[in-house]
């Protein structure tokens, strides 16, 4: 499918300039796969999708800030209907209908030992300005579309102090009004700030 928007076209072409990730190790035998989604909107400023997640107690990120994404299920062919399923399910985008394939960044994997073992593959779509996004799961709290020059500003880098286990830590973090997003998805979005600005 031929992307329209040529600032999403210039996108796509800097992520596959990054090559085939044939560098990445494999995922350990004993990790989880799963996948986010790095959702752009192609209005006048192009538009990140976040998730705020729900509380829950059974959810180790519970009530973050994150991209639509989840673990792969055993129905799932690859990571990238991973990604296409988990993003219809908790925010309704349909990506498979309406979305373009770009490509994707590096996987990631928790820093920290009392995180599950879990490794993750971002995959970037673009979908048109006329796309909306609604909490679609009780898995999640809310939906925001974040402006792209909102992430790339600056002054959104910031820190947060989180309470952990064995005490407060500081960690770095964008500040999207009253949200801190830090941990994985801080990684994620850092290494697409580095492909996307000036589109």
């Amino acid at each position: 499918m031929t992307v329209p928007d040529p600032r999403l076209r210039r996108l796509a072409d800097r992520l596959a300039g990054q090559g085939d990730h044939a560098h990445e190790s494999s995922p350990s035998v004993d990790h989880t796969e799963a996948a986010v989604t790095l959702v752009l909107r192609a209005s006048d400023d192009l538009e990140v999708l976040l998730i705020k997640r729900a509380q829950s107690e059974r959810d180790p990120w519970s009530g973050h800030i994150a991209l639509p994404g989840g673990r792969r299920d055993p129905g799932d062919s690859d990571l990238t209907r991973t990604a296409i399923r988990e993003t219809s399910e908790e925010t309704g985008v349909e990506l498979e209908e309406s979305g373009w394939s770009l490509g994707r960044l590096a996987r990631v994997e928790p820093s920290h030992p009392r995180l599950p073992p879990i490794t993750i593959t971002p995959y970037v779509f673009g979908v048109p300005e006329r796309i909306q996004a609604s909490v679609n799961s009780k898995e999640v709290d809310q939906v925001l579309w974040l402006p792209l020059a909102v992430l790339l500003d600056p002054d959104t880098l910031g820190t947060t102090t989180i309470q952990l286990p064995e005490g407060a830590a500081d960690f770095p973090c964008y500040t999207v009004g009253n949200h801190s997003v830090w941990g994985l998805t801080f990684r994620i979005l850092s290494e697409f700030s580095g492909l996307a600005g000036g589109l």
